[in-house]
């Protein structure tokens, strides 16, 4: 026993109807959104000549073209069921719990076989592609900064090779202050070869005798900043500089 009168019931299968002979005529008149025509002959020259944009532009319309027809498809399998069901007499109500599709519903959506509750729209289907398996955050494999003995990874390696340069420009930096295109990379500021600053500059001779301080760019910063140890290479004359390295 259906809610609906019959002249509900007429309103929507006149709906149906004329919604699935609208998308057969449109199925028809476009050859299936063009799927029946060869890719090949859509390019032309561009099929064998060196012509990417234009392969790729019509990949992308072959893509939506496969989508479109998917959906107008979808569509009439739903509109047929419909239809089926007003035939056997239980047109309008949910094929999932049984209750009463609101007529309102229906005159949006004829060929809905679902209530709003339990509407196929609303869940996520399964069929993801396969590619979501694997793909992961960049480095999410080999990066391995949490593992205590590590030292080098998939990380450390891309930072080597986008010292060289990359296509990113200061307005993606990780750095948007940026002074330095030397600075753009990732993690520009981690230290390279050592832990704490004062290592990058105290150095000794090869015998491990004479010791002395490098003035290099880490030396200025650890010097200019609160813990520098102003102790650390006092000003020296001439005369102490030639003693101490034992020049004549």
């Amino acid at each position: 026993m259906t809610h609906l009168t019959r002249e509900q019931i007429e309103e929507l299968e006149g709906k149906l109807r004329s919604e699935r002979q609208a998308i057969v005529r449109q199925r028809a008149d476009n050859d299936r959104f063009g799927l029946d025509t060869p890719i090949r002959e859509t390019l032309g020259d561009s099929s064998v000549d060196n012509h990417p944009a234009d392969q790729g532009t019509e990949t992308f319309e072959r893509a939506k073209d496969v989508a479109l027809n998917e959906h107008a498809r979808f569509t009439l399998d739903r509109i047929e069921r419909a239809l089926s069901a007003m035939e056997k007499g239980n047109y309008g109500r949910c094929a999932v719990c049984g209750r009463p599709i609101p007529y309102e519903r229906l005159q949006a959506v004829p060929w809905a076989l679902h209530c709003a509750a339990h509407s196929e729209e609303q869940y996520v289907p399964l069929d993801r592609p396969a590619e979501e398996g694997v793909l992961v955050r960049p480095f999410g494999r080999t990066s391995l900064d949490e593992h205590e003995d590590t030292q080098f990874d998939g990380e450390d390696a891309w930072q080597i090779v986008e010292r060289w340069g990359t296509s990113s420009s200061p307005a993606f930096a990780e750095q948007r202050q940026a002074e330095d295109y030397d600075e753009l990379y990732v993690e520009s500021e981690e230290p390279e070869g050592y832990v704490e600053p004062i290592e990058s500059f105290a150095a000794t001779d090869i015998y491990g005798k004479r010791t002395f301080v490098v003035r290099n760019d880490e030396y200025r910063k650890y010097m200019a900043s609160p813990e520098g140890d102003r102790t650390l290479e006092p000003d020296l004359s001439w005369e102490d500089v030639k003693e101490r390295d034992g020049a004549p």
